[in-house]
């Protein structure tokens, strides 16, 4: 009878092991945070490949495969990337990463670091505007929680067919401006801005739909237009500006443990 007792506690115990395997699946998936990220950019573009895919991976990693992060570019969820910040602030999507000149008068004390000829480079203009968020900014960003700032170097103009050497030169030129403020000093200096996003300056550039374009040495190559330009005024007229901000409703609804690894890997 002790050995028939034995047996029937063996298999249980066993039917209870198998039962775990079979559950734990998807109790795990069940559990699983899955946060979607969009952006505006190419997917082979730098900003993609090396810094916003990685940091998906990294918080992936880290969280052990807890957070999964799945990181949509170039607009594949909708929308034009004037819109992604309402996008995150809505609830459309989790995390976005954007441009806050994309929606002009939105962000006004954010625009001071698009004054031009303010020196420095990216790494302490984008520390200074971290800086800077924490102690002034927070209202601007009230309604979602954001993540990290940074900056690109200053922008120069690039040009299709005329190079300009004196400020006489900008004078009637349709020249792409990136922000709003740029566009204020492009108007103050002679020139026609042109507002679009960054993606759609390559076409504009090789159809004539502008002359030049106001933007980083940086990301020249990444989109292609040393291509379609032909000459480069460094003028320091602005600087381009990008914020990783999340839905406030979502970043609440964390675990504690998760928020820090976010905040660890983008502090």
């Amino acid at each position: 009878m002790r050995v028939g007792r034995g047996l029937s506690g063996a298999v249980a115990l066993v039917l209870f092991a198998a039962g775990l395997l079979c559950s734990s699946p998807d109790r795990a998936e069940a559990e699983q945070i899955i946060l979607r990220l969009h952006h505006f950019n190419s997917p082979k573009a730098i900003a993609h490949r090396l810094f916003l895919q990685p940091w998906a991976d990294e918080i992936e990693e880290k969280s052990e495969g807890l957070v999964k992060i799945q990181v949509f570019p170039a607009m594949q969820l909708g929308g034009r990337p004037a819109d992604l910040y309402g996008q995150a602030r809505d609830g459309v999507v989790d995390i976005v990463w954007t441009i806050p000149g994309y929606t002009p008068g939105r962000f006004p004390l954010t625009e001071v670091f698009e004054l031009p000829f303010l020196s420095g480079n990216a790494t302490a203009a984008s520390q200074a505007l971290t800086e800077f968020h924490g102690k002034w900014l927070r209202e601007e960003y009230k309604d979602t929680h954001p993540l990290v700032f940074h900056s690109t170097a200053p922008t120069h103009v690039h040009t299709v067919g005329k190079q300009i050497s004196v400020l006489e030169d900008f004078e009637g030129m349709k020249i792409r401006a990136p922000s709003r403020i740029s566009a204020e000093t492009l108007r103050v200096l002679g020139a026609v801005p042109v507002g679009m996003p960054v993606p759609a300056v390559y076409e504009a550039l090789s159809r004539g739909v502008v002359e030049g374009t106001a933007i980083p040495w940086t990301i020249m190559r990444p989109f292609r237009l040393h291509e379609v330009t032909k000459f480069h005024t460094e003028a320091s007229l602005s600087r381009v500006l990008f914020v990783m901000t999340m839905n406030t409703r979502r970043y609440d609804e964390l675990p504690p443990d998760v928020k820090a690894i976010i905040a660890d890997s983008t502090g």
